[in-house]
């Protein structure tokens, strides 16, 4: 019955159309990128697409040129192969700048798929704008110099803002509503100036310097120059650094295992780039500036920063002395304990890296060092799997990286070394065999006791620690229309692990089939299997024993234009766990529509979900308002609506409202803990409003 009902949906979008005739750059689609680039979420290990999201939306506000992207730019993308990229470039070569994005489509492997997920990254500029620019022209160029507000709150009350019995005051110290502050002033390879602030659900509106409280909660600002002389970037206040394949600094920005099975293998060197997100950790405060010398780029920073850290216990030694615990990651302040955790240590962090590049940019080397310390010592959980986590004061980290293209072989990789001896290297291979073959090898390994603190290469846990693996993904472009990828990944960890009291290992694939049949129509069925070790508590004896669970997804979408400005999405997920027992399932089924007419854009889902337990939920993304991503999780049987409406209001004003509902059958609360809900359904509220401001011309 339930695939009935899903293959209803699917039959709903089914309608043959015409091939569109221009290639207009269209408007970023989160949900479709995140569906088909990056790896499902996961607790864990979990992605931060906050911060994914942010690097594609720096291109989306300031599209790459292609007439002057750099292979390392374009790597950058993650949306094209190295084949591809040798092509463009090679077409730029023979035949001169680019005139048109229309010229994409007589480049040899540039199929209608890849363009289709390029254009809204990209540009072609005319030949006037290739020129240096005065600062007045600068500031006319769109979308520049915005100021953005966004407000969110669910309209149920939550455990969290009720006080304990016996008590006036409520567990959260502030109120359920949720504000983002965000300026912006920028040109592409200029300047970019920036300020963020944020106040969390439940956070307090305080102004209190003595504890460092301005208002806003989290308060970030920005200001970095490119192409200054020979300094190709200067960066003042909160940036990010990623280099060579993220082993020591990469600044969460970690894609994994996804339905892309070839380019989000690779990390790209990206430097120094504005961190203009509201994520309150895995950045840098301070300043940073990459230097040119001919081939060679050397890049400083310094960095501190106050961070999240909960409290340790007394040292024998002296008991007016506390170390820390572990460092917290959530960024959330609502309750006292919280509150008491916020800023608790200063964290610095000074080193540089330098690398070399051939003129023709087919090799490069590099060298990364930093030194890492904070104002009191940190002392993990004293658990089993906690032996080789970082500890302590201090810890200094080499590592050296490189990437070589010869032909259609892209090699690349990174070894580095922590300060208390351990060894981490991830190292692969991408071969474009022919037009239609693509190859990705990856071979990582990260001893037990191998430290990095910023670093988040391709792994399989969520820190590039006790493990080793062999990725290999593959991609068959079997005509313009069809496409065929995949992966397999083995991998093990030597030592114990959270809910894992033994050595383990385990095994993951993918398989995803995709037809296009026109630019405007698009259908894919996937399929996903992975094999990993869990602790099982022995019923009726106070024992676990590690045993395997076998997790299958699987996910049907069609999407569709019958008409320029109407746009239909069905979709159907399902999966399936199982752990010595009885197999459990889930279900999700979507019908998404989205209208689009002059300055007003009307999308709506309407969704049935059906899960046995936690383990076979759904995470599901659905579109939201610009800037902003979604991706809920869906556990139980219940139904989930939203309606997601923009207006633009003049030349300088957009507004976003949305509406998201979801009810639950079978059960009396919703979520757990103070976050619950006494009732069967959960609503929330987004507004969010854009000014772009008139620069005064002058004469």
């Amino acid at each position: 019955m339930r695939i009935c009902f899903g293959l209803l949906f699917l039959i709903l979008g089914l309608k043959q159309v015409t091939c569109a005739q221009d290639l207009p750059r269209p408007a970023v689609d989160v949900e479709l990128l995140v569906q088909e680039l990056f790896a499902q979420q996961d607790d864990e290990n979990p992605v931060a697409y906050e911060d994914l999201y942010e690097t594609l939306l720096q291109y989306y506000r300031q599209p790459l040129d292609l007439n002057r992207a750099s292979r390392e730019e374009l790597r950058g993308l993650w949306l094209l192969s190295e084949g591809q990229i040798s092509a463009l470039l090679q077409h730029i070569q023979d035949n001169g700048r680019l005139l048109s994005l229309y010229e994409l489509q007589a480049i040899p492997g540039f199929d209608l798929l890849t363009i289709r997920r390029l254009l809204p990254f990209v540009t072609v500029q005319a030949l006037g704008q290739m020129g240096q620019r005065t600062w007045k022209e600068r500031l006319k160029a769109a979308d520049t110099h915005t100021l953005l507000f966004r407000y969110d709150r669910t309209l149920q009350e939550r455990r969290g803002y009720t006080p304990p019995e016996g008590r006036s005051t409520t567990r959260y110290r502030g109120s359920p509503d949720k504000y983002l502050l965000r300026y912006r002033l920028s040109h592409p390879r200029d300047f970019s100036f920036g300020i963020t602030a944020e106040k969390d659900a439940g956070e307090s509106f305080t102004w209190n310097p003595g504890q460092r409280l301005y208002g806003f909660d989290f308060l970030s600002a920005h200001a970095q120059l490119y192409d200054r002389g020979a300094f190709k970037t200067i960066a003042l206040g909160d940036y990010q650094l990623q280099f060579g394949q993220g082993l020591l600094l990469s600044s969460g920005l970690s894609v994994g295992k996804g339905s892309e099975t070839i380019t989000t293998v690779r990390r790209s060197q990206l430097g120094i780039r504005p961190h203009t997100s509201t994520l309150e950790t895995n950045f840098f405060r301070g300043i940073a500036a990459t230097h040119r010398w001919r081939q060679l780029e050397t890049t400083l920073f310094l960095s501190s920063r106050r961070v999240d850290a909960s409290a340790g216990d007394a040292l024998p030694e002296d008991s007016t002395v506390f170390t820390l615990g572990g460092l917290q990651t959530s960024g959330l302040h609502r309750t006292p304990t919280e509150l008491a955790n916020r800023q608790r240590a200063r964290e610095q962090v000074l080193g540089g890296n330098v690398t070399y590049r051939n003129p023709m940019q087919t090799f490069s080397l590099g060298l990364t060092a930093l030194h890492t310390s904070y104002s009191t010592a940190l002392q993990q959980k004293p658990e089993p799997y906690n032996r080789f986590t970082f500890s302590g004061r201090q810890n200094t980290a080499v590592g050296l990286q490189y990437s070589y293209l010869w032909q259609n072989f892209n090699f690349f990789g990174e070894t580095a070394r922590s300060g208390n001896g351990g060894l981490g290297t991830v190292n692969g291979v991408l071969a474009s065999l022919s037009e239609k073959v693509e190859v990705a090898l990856l071979y990582r390994y990260y001893a037990r006791d191998f430290q990095t603190l910023y670093g988040a290469a391709f792994g399989e846990g969520s820190r590039n620690q006790n493990e080793s693996g062999l990725y290999t993904g593959v991609k068959l472009k079997l005509s313009n229309r069809w496409q065929l990828t995949g992966y397999y990944d083995r991998f093990s960890f030597p030592w114990l692990r959270y809910r894992v009291d033994a050595p383990s290992d385990g095994e993951g694939y993918m398989l995803r089939l995709q037809f296009m049949p026109s630019k405007t129509t698009l259908l894919y069925g996937q399929y996903q299997y992975e094999r990993k070790s869990r602790n099982e508590t022995v019923e009726g004896e106070a024992l676990r024993q590690v045993t395997d669970t076998h997790a299958h997804r699987y996910l049907l979408l069609l999407d569709v234009s019958p008409l320029p400005s109407l746009r239909l999405r069905s979709r159907v997920q399902a999966s399936r766990f199982r752990q010595n027992g009885p197999a459990r399932t889930g279900f999700f089924a979507a019908q998404d529509i989205s209208w689009e007419h002059k300055g007003t854009r009307i999308s709506a889902r309407y969704a049935l979900f059906d899960t046995d337990d936690y383990e076979t939920r759904l995470y599901v993304p659905e579109q939201d308002v610009l800037y902003a991503f979604s991706i809920p999780v869906f556990t139980g049987r219940g139904t989930h609506v939203y309606l997601l409406l923009q207006q633009q209001l003049g030349r300088h004003l957009d507004i976003w409202f949305k509406l998201s509902l979801t009810h639950y059958r079978g059960q009396d609360t919703v979520s757990s803990g103070l976050e619950q809900i006494q009732g069967t359904q959960r609503t929330d509220v987004r507004v969010q409003a854009r000014y772009r401001f008139k620069v005064f011309s002058g004469k």
